[in-house]
C-alpha cells in the first residue's frame, strides 16, 4: 500500500475488488445472473412460505474478501444465503484483518440470511464456523492486539495468505523437527509457526499482551462460546499439533473434548517460542476436539442477541474454510460412481476436492498414513475423522486470474463491454476464445495457446515443490494488447493452473495415493472454461456439488453434529451433500497430446527459474 501507513479505516483499498464479491442470494427459484469471480452463479428468490417445524442448520464462512451466512435443512438444501464484506489492509508482504470487523459483518450476514429465506431463529438448530487459517491476537478481555507495525489495534489478524515470515520459516525449517514430517518436511510462511516468531522478534509489547492466539475459524466459535477448544483441523493443519497422539485415547473414550497431548514441547523451544508451553499451552490450546463436537453450552445469550439466535443453540467445533469445502463436497458422487466401488472406505480414498477460490487447496483421505515430500499432512483426523489428510495447495489462483486480468491495458474496455451486455468478464472471455477457435481454424480452444505458457507461481508454491520464493513466469509475450491477447493470456493462466493441480494429483499418486475423481467447489467452479481444462489436463472426471455452497454447507454440518442430528460427521456428509453435474476430460487424442506437450514445457519452466536463480546468487557472490 503507498502512502501513509495509517490511512483510514474506510479509506483502505480492499485486496478483492467489492465487484468480485458475493451477494444476497436466497435459494428457491433460480434465475442465472453474471458471477465476476469465475462464471456463473446460481442466484434466487425466496417464494416457498417457512414451514415452522423444520430444523435449519446455519453455516458460517469468512473468506479473504467476505463473511457469508447459509442456511440449509437435513438433507443438505440450501434454504438461502448472504454475504457482507470484511475490511482487509495490505502492505507489501503484510496483510491484516480485524476480528471486530469480521464479527460485525458476520451478524449482518447471518441476519439477512435469515430475513430472505424467511427463517426464524428458532428453526436453527445448529451452527458450524469456517474461516482462512488466518491468525487473530487478543488479550485476557478478549480485546484485539495489533500485528500491524503501526500499532493499530483493529488490525490484530495476520492474514492466511501473508508472507511476512519468509525468513521465520526457513529459520524453523532448519531445525529439522521431527513434526516437520507432518507437514510435508516444511513449514510454510503461511503456517502459525512463522507468523508468531515474527511477531515475538518484531513487535515484542504486541507479543507480551496477546493471551490467545488462535486460528480464525477456532476464534469465531470462541466467540460465539465462551469455549477456547481448539479444532484437530486448525491445530494439526496450521499449528504442527500431532492430532494422532490422541489415537489411542479415542479409541478407548470416543470423540470427546481432549486435553492437548500433541503438542511438540521441544519443538516450541527449539524454535524461541517456548513461552507458548506456558500454563499448559494456555495461550496455543489446552484441549482440542474433532470438527463438529458441540463446544460449550452453546451460544452465549451475548452472542445468540448479536447473531438474532436462540441462546445454547449448538455449535460444533469449527473447520478452515478450505477443509469445510471438503466436508461440504466428498460425498457428493453419483450412485454409478459409488456403486462402482464396493468398499465405501476405499472408494472415499479415490477422490480429491479441489477448493477453488483465491487460492486453490487439494484435499484427500487415505486409511493409512502417507509422507509426500512438499505437500501438507499427513494429518489425523484434520477434516475426515479417523482418515489421514494430505492437503496440496496453489497459492494464488483467483486471485491470479484477477490479477491478470485486472492489470491488462484492455482490461477496462473489457470490464465496460461486459457491464452493458449483463454479462461476467469470465462469460465474455469465454465466448472470445471461443470466437477465435473458429476464425483461426484452431482444432479445439486449448489450441490457441501454443505460443503461451504459464508458470502460475506468482505468491510462490506450495505444492509439490514448497518453494515460496518460486515467481511466475508468461512466456511468449507480444506488444499485442488487444482483448484478444488478454483472452489467450486468460486461457494459458487457467491452463498453468490446471497444470499445476495435474503436477499435485501425479506427486500424491506416486507416493501411495490412488486419486482418479475430483471434486471441485469455490467460485472458480462455477467457469466451464476452467472446469473443462481441469477435467482435460488432469484426465480426471471432475464432479460438480448440487448446491454452490460447499463450504457453507460444510460449515452447517458441523451444527448438524453438534446437534446430535447425526450420529457422525461421515454420516452428515452422506445425508447432506449430493451429487450436480460431472465434467468428463475430452475423448481426443490430440487434446491430451496437446496438454501433455505443454505441461512438459511448464515443468520446465520451473527448472531454467532454479537454474537463473543459481547463476544470479554465483555472480553476486
Amino acid at each position: 500500500m503507498s502512502g501513509d501507513k495509517r490511512r483510514a479505516w474506510a479509506d483502505t483499498t480492499p485486496l478483492l475488488d467489492q465487484k468480485h464479491r458475493s451477494s444476497i442470494s436466497p435459494i428457491y427459484n433460480t434465475n442465472r445472473i453474471s458471477y465476476a469471480a469465475g462464471g456463473l452463479l446460481e442466484m434466487a428468490y425466496a417464494t416457498a412460505p417457512p414451514a415452522r417445524s423444520r430444523s435449519v442448520f446455519l453455516g458460517v464462512d469468512v473468506g479473504t474478501g467476505s463473511a457469508r451466512a447459509g442456511l440449509f435443512d437435513e438433507s443438505g438444501k440450501l434454504l438461502g444465503s448472504a454475504s457482507s464484506p470484511i475490511q482487509i489492509w495490505k502492505e507489501g508482504d503484510c496483510i491484516e484483518q480485524s476480528s471486530t470487523d469480521i464479527w460485525h459483518a458476520i451478524c449482518a450476514a447471518v441476519d439477512s440470511a435469515c430475513s430472505l429465506a424467511n427463517v426464524d431463529g428458532e428453526e436453527v438448530k445448529g451452527v458450524g464456523f469456517a474461516a482462512t487459517c488466518s491468525l487473530v491476537a487478543v488479550d485476557a478481555d478478549g480485546s484485539p492486539v495489533s500485528v500491524s507495525w503501526n500499532g493499530d489495534s483493529r488490525r490484530n489478524i495476520i492474514v492466511w495468505m501473508d508472507h511476512r515470515a519468509v525468513k521465520q520459516a526457513e529459520k524453523i525449517n532448519a531445525r529439522n523437527s521431527p513434526v516437520l514430517q507432518y507437514c510435508g518436511g516444511a513449514v510454510s510462511p503461511e503456517m502459525q509457526p512463522p507468523k508468531l516468531l515474527w511477531v515475538k522478534e518484531n513487535l515484542q509489547e504486541s507479543w507480551s499482551m496477546v493471551f490467545r492466539w488462535m486460528d480464525l475459524s477456532d476464534w469465531l466459535s470462541y466467540r460465539a462460546t465462551g469455549d477456547d477448544t481448539r479444532s484437530l483441523c486448525t491445530t494439526v493443519c496450521k499449528w504442527t499439533y500431532l492430532g494422532h497422539a490422541h489415537m489411542q485415547q479415542m479409541n478407548e473414550k470416543g470423540f470427546q473434548d481432549m486435553e492437548a497431548c500433541g503438542w511438540d514441547d521441544e519443538f516450541w523451544e527449539e524454535i524461541g517460542l517456548g513461552d507458548l508451553i506456558d500454563g499448559h499451552h494456555a495461550k496455543i490450546g489446552r484441549s482440542v476436539a474433532v470438527p463438529g463436537h458441540p463446544l460449550g453450552s452453546g451460544l452465549t445469550p451475548a452472542a445468540a442477541k448479536e447473531l438474532g439466535l436462540v441462546p445454547g443453540t449448538p455449535v460444533g467445533t469449527s473447520l478452515i474454510d478450505a477443509h469445510a469445502g471438503g466436508v461440504g463436497v466428498m460425498e457428493s458422487v453419483p450412485e454409478s460412481v459409488s456403486e462402482a466401488k464396493e468398499n465405501e472406505e476405499e472408494a472415499i480414498c479415490h477422490r480429491m476436492v479441489l477448493v477453488c477460490g483465491t487460492s486453490t487447496c487439494h484435499m484427500a483421505v487415505s486409511r493409512n498414513k502417507l509422507f509426500i515430500p512438499g505437500v501438507w499432512g499427513p494429518f489425523w483426523s484434520a477434516m475426515v475423522p479417523e482418515f489421514w489428510l494430505t492437503e496440496g495447495g496453489q497459492s494464488a489462483t483467483g486471485a491470479l486470474l484477477d490479477y491478470i486480468i485486472e492489470n491488462h491495458v484492455a482490461s477496462r474496455s473489457l470490464a465496460n463491454r461486459a457491464a452493458s451486455r449483463h454479462v461476467s468478464l469470465f462469460e465474455l472471455l469465454n465466448g472470445t476464445l471461443e470466437s477465435m477457435m473458429h476464425e483461426r481454424n484452431s482444432p479445439f480452444v486449448a489450441a490457441l495457446t501454443e505460443d503461451i505458457h504459464v508458470l502460475p507461481d506468482f505468491h510462490g508454491n506450495r505444492s509439490p515443490i514448497a518453494d515460496p520464493k518460486s515467481k511466475g513466469i508468461i512466456c511468449g509475450m507480444t506488444l499485442d494488447s488487444s482483448e484478444k491477447q488478454l483472452a489467450l493470456l486468460y486461457l494459458a493462466t487457467v491452463q498453468g493452473i490446471a497444470y499445476g493441480t495435474r503436477h499435485i494429483v501425479e506427486h500424491c499418486n506416486a507416493h501411495g495415493h490412488k486419486i482418479d475423481t475430483l471434486l471441485a467447489c469455490g467460485g472458480l467452479a462455477k467457469n466451464p472454461l476452467f472446469l473443462q481444462q481441469h477435467a482435460d489436463i488432469i484426465g480426471c472426471p471432475i464432479i460438480l456439488p448440487r448446491e454452490n455452497e460447499s463450504v457453507l454447507l460444510g460449515a452447517a454440518i458441523l451444527g448438524a453434529v453438534a446437534a446430535k442430528r447425526y450420529s457422525s460427521l461421515i454420516e452428515a456428509m452422506k445425508a447432506m451433500n449430493a451429487a450436480g453435474l460431472v465434467i468428463h476430460p475430452s475423448k481426443d487424442p490430440k487434446v491430451k497430446k496437446y496438454h501433455d506437450a505443454k505441461y512438459l514445457i511448464f515443468r520446465e519452466l520451473y527448472e531454467q527459474q532454479v537454474s537463473q536463480r543459481s547463476i544470479m546468487a554465483q555472480a553476486l557472490a
